[in-house]
């Protein structure tokens, strides 16, 4: 039946509430699936002879960083959609410059006096840090798509 209320309801736009829930909730869950990825670098990690006495490979440690991670990314990734005049152009360099920029934290540790820090061990970091940005990414996509322009 044309016209009628449940047709003009469901092609309505989503209200602004609902919209910032069902972004809360995409990277609430991008929050927990990288963290899962995480908890599986660092297992492999330990399992291939990584050191437990490295305090970063421990879950205590590195969830509320990927959590961390998440958040920042969109706050970056939101103010990128909305200023850029190409936000997907602008994003396809600016996300792996950034990886790569996080790296070095991971790299410093190498050589010092951190416990347990062997190649191994850095390298788990940062995979870690690809995990997160290929999850986060794949969130932000769908909870914050580009516009089009």
């Amino acid at each position: 039946m044309s016209g009628s209320v449940p047709e003009a309801v469901s092609s309505a736009p989503p209200a602004p509430r609902s919209r910032g829930l069902t972004v809360v909730a995409g990277l609430l869950a991008a929050a927990v699936v990288a963290v899962l990825g995480n908890v599986v670098v660092a297992f492999l990690a330990h399992a291939a002879g990584a050191s437990e006495d490295f305090d970063p490979l421990h879950l205590s440690a590195y969830a509320p960083l990927t959590v961390f991670g998440v958040v920042l990314g969109a706050i970056g990734w939101a103010v990128v959609r909305r200023v850029a005049k190409n936000p997907a152009g602008l994003l396809r360099w600016l996300v792996p410059v950034l990886v790569v920029v996080s790296f070095a934290p991971d790299l410093s540790l190498l050589g010092g006096g951190t416990p347990g820090s062997g190649p191994l061990a850095v390298a788990a970091l940062m995979v870690m840090h690809v995990v997160v940005a290929v999850v986060a990414v794949a969130a932000y996509r769908r909870v914050l798509p580009l516009p089009v322009r």
